[in-house]
């Protein structure tokens, strides 16, 4: 455990979840989002899907003031970029084709998980001020880290914009664009598709027609059955190896893990066969506002299957619970067809190597204006009547 200590605040990196304690992570933690929630986090690394072998060490920043813990950023020291969806492939070829080691990386972000929320988890007293002082010390500690370890840069995945906007005067700001669909206080799925313009609301029609002969059940996590929660694991371990070549980013353990302690916050949807025989699944998990949808997987190819169990189903969820928001994973344009708008992803990015920065700065300004140009070319493209 490393330390910098200053005026009173201590900072310090931590090894573990478990080493911070549960009390003090729901301290900073408050929200109900599911993925910065210390279960999650904890599950990753007791079942070793998050660990050094996997290149992803835990590196969690804590920042305490008279012994008490007062902000969290959960973080990795990284040897790839693999699971971050915030790609910087090109940064690190461009570093290998100079001489230059761009791994190890610092990373703050919720492994193999690419959904906003917050990186930087803050008691609730503090105050605007305060928070503000606690993010500059946060980037001066990161950056003589980066200097003294000889990391080649962290970096912090989609978090919040205010805190996007405050990180961006002081580091690299990228942006980057995700399909969510957004509940209008639908009734029902008919309701939603009454909204869309006839060609796409038939073609949506057809896609889900041609597989209502299968079964479907959302079954919430907690009552699922051992069978259940393996047949889930199963599509996810078999699907990852088909495309692949191996079987996930996640064992099994993680799951058994997150059964356990999460099962409240997570739908299995279980998709059956006329004779009952799994076909595919996928998991999903809730919070006050929103639906993420996660882990699909299948065990026999079905035209239109992955739409009906990936988002149709979700979007009906939605609007049956009253959730307004329905996040089905990164990127997939075709989703827009089918009612997914486009929404901004912020990341912020600091890289000790003072030419490169200077071209990644470049690189991600320019990349801004081609990400707003794109974003406003797909909203014209949404199925929504005018």
């Amino acid at each position: 455990m490393s330390e910098f200590v200053e005026e009173g605040i201590e900072l310090s990196f931590y090894d573990s979840v478990a080493s911070i304690g549960k009390l003090n992570w729901e301290r900073v933690f408050r929200d109900d989002n599911p993925f910065t929630q210390f279960e999650f986090l904890s599950a990753l690394e007791q079942s070793l899907s998050v660990c050094s072998k996997a290149g992803w060490r835990p590196q969690h920043l804590v920042i305490s003031s008279v012994n008490q813990v007062v902000a969290i950023l959960p973080c990795y020291e990284k040897t790839h970029s693999w699971g971050e969806y915030v790609f910087d492939w090109a940064w690190a070829e461009a570093y290998e084709r100079n001489g230059l080691e761009y791994y190890p990386k610092l990373v703050a972000s919720v492994p193999f998980t690419p959904v906003s929320g917050q990186r930087i988890g803050m008691i609730e007293s503090i105050s605007d001020a305060n928070r503000e002082s606690i993010l500059n010390r946060i980037c001066y500690f990161l950056n003589q880290t980066v200097t003294q370890k000889q990391f080649s840069s962290w970096h912090c995945l989609f978090l919040p914009k205010k805190d996007f906007h405050h990180l961006s005067h002081l580091t690299i700001a990228r942006l980057g664009t995700q399909f969510h669909w957004q509940n209008k206080s639908y009734t029902n799925f008919d309701d939603f598709l009454n909204q869309l313009v006839s060609r796409k609301r038939k073609s949506i029609k057809k896609e889900r027609k041609a597989v209502e002969y299968l079964n479907y059940d959302f079954i919430d996590g907690d009552k699922a059955t051992a069978d259940q929660w393996q047949g889930v694991i199963h599509c996810y371990q078999q699907t990852y190896l088909k495309r692949s070549g191996h079987t996930g980013y996640l064992n099994a353990d993680f799951f058994h893990q997150i059964a356990s302690s999460m099962g409240k916050q997570i739908r299995l949807l279980i998709v059956t066969n006329e004779s009952g025989n799994l076909i595919a699944s996928a998991l999903y998990f809730i919070s006050a506002s929103h639906l993420y949808g996660r882990y699909w997987g299948c065990l026999q190819e079905v035209d239109g299957l992955h739409f009906e169990t990936c988002y149709y189903r979700g979007i009906e969820y939605a609007i049956d619970n009253g959730l307004k928001i329905f996040d089905a994973g990164a990127q997939g344009e075709h989703k827009v067809a089918r009612g997914f708008e486009p929404v901004e992803t912020y990341s912020n990015h600091e890289v000790a190597h003072p030419e490169f920065r200077r071209a990644i700065h470049d690189y991600c300004q320019q990349e801004q204006i081609h990400i707003k140009q794109y974003m406003q070319q797909v909203s014209e493209k949404l199925p929504f009547k005018s």
